[in-house]
């Protein structure tokens, strides 16, 4: 094998599929990454056995095709503290060596043969979705996920797929957050009710592609797989085994105080009212009266804040406890310039209505 790569497009697919290598393994050969060229082309592929990674690099000229297999960690800090513009590898049976204008590095490799293979190519996708609509669907849902493995279905993101869209929903049993995502094209009736749980390192993966504008990802599954094709990236993961939550039970269908406020302002608010707050003496309280939202927190040892914000509300007093960081995390991705709080009872759950497409439902805690 030998190449000479733009080292700017080929530390890209690096650092793209590196970040699934893991840094501790039971086999050598599991740390490391597998460098292809062919007839089809130049590619960098990785595993860690539950998903894989196939990243096409375009700027590359193959002189003598072939397949090297090489600890992911040296190969990217080579490349990314090389100072040249091209990079040539070369690699035989049991050495690649990575040439620049005052640079020779010498790695020995692994055999090919023994790299497992995670990468399943798609063939035709089964559903079609705007990347950039799919990405914002993923992060208004994947912060709301569980962040341990205690349930295992809680640490992935719920997809629903209808004619037309997608639901996609992620909890971790005290928040739920549920994004509508439109698809390009319908899904044939075959696929419609399905219901599929991705993890959360899948989703987190399809986030960070970066490609053109107005650019579609390809998907497709089974009982067992997902696969994501778009530009020049390939990802194929495992799903998540078990049972979601009936997630529809816990949006409240009679909170009756609604009240709208300006993003930004809320945004701010809270983080102000947080300022004060330790671990000890986490939560906010959001008292809600006559023409005003208070935000405020109390530390014993800290002390007290307080923040008033102005609101159009002249219903029954209401005070309620949030973690504040419960919050933020949505307020972040909202999109719009206003959201509608709808409350209920001070121990119900709260529905923020972020948009038409977007909800978030967070429980109250005791302050």
């Amino acid at each position: 094998m030998k190449i000479r790569f733009n080292r700017l497009a080929l530390q890209e697919a690096l650092s793209f599929v590196a970040g699934i290598i893991p840094a501790r393994a039971a086999k050598p050969v599991l740390q490391c990454i597998k460098i292809s060229a062919d007839e089809q082309g130049v590619s960098i592929s990785g595993t860690d056995l539950e998903i894989g990674i196939r990243h096409i690099v375009s700027q590359a000229q193959t002189d003598r095709p072939g397949s090297s297999v090489v600890p992911a960690s040296k190969v990217s800090a080579i490349v990314r503290e090389s100072i040249d513009e091209v990079l040539e590898f070369e690699a035989d049976e049991s050495e690649l060596h990575i040439r620049g204008s005052d640079s020779h590095f010498n790695i020995y490799t692994h055999d090919v043969e023994q790299y497992p293979d995670a990468i399943e190519d798609e063939g035709d996708s089964d559903m079609a979705v705007s990347l950039s609509i799919l990405q914002q669907g993923i992060s208004q849902t994947l912060f709301a996920t569980a962040k341990e493995n205690t349930k295992y279905a809680l640490h992935g993101v719920l997809w629903e797929i209808s004619e037309e869209y997608i639901n996609l929903v992620g909890t971790d049993g005290r928040r739920l957050a549920r994004k509508i995502v439109e698809l390009d094209t319908p899904m044939p009736e075959n696929h419609i009710g399905k219901r599929l749980i991705l993890p959360v390192k899948a989703v987190s993966l399809v986030q960070k592609i970066v490609t053109e504008q107005n650019s579609l990802i390809g998907v497709s599954y089974n009982e067992k797989k997902v696969t994501f094709s778009c530009g020049d990236v390939l990802i194929t993961s495992n799903l998540v085994e078990g049972n979601f939550p009936r997630y529809q039970d816990i949006i409240p269908k009679d909170n009756d105080k609604m009240i709208k406020v300006n993003t930004d302002a809320t945004l701010s608010a809270v983080k102000r009212a947080s300022l004060l707050t330790t671990d000890e003496s986490r939560g906010i309280k959001v008292s809600i009266g006559d023409g005003v939202m208070v935000f405020s927190s109390r530390a014993p040892e800290m002390g007290d804040a307080q923040v008033d914000m102005p609101v159009d509300y002249s219903g029954e007093p209401l005070a309620v406890g949030f973690d504040p960081d419960f919050i933020l995390d949505a307020l972040k991705v909202v999109k719009q310039a206003q959201i509608q709080i709808e409350l209920g009872k001070p121990d119900r759950a709260v529905l923020f209505r972020c948009s038409d497409t977007f909800i978030y439902i967070v429980m109250p805690v005791e302050v």
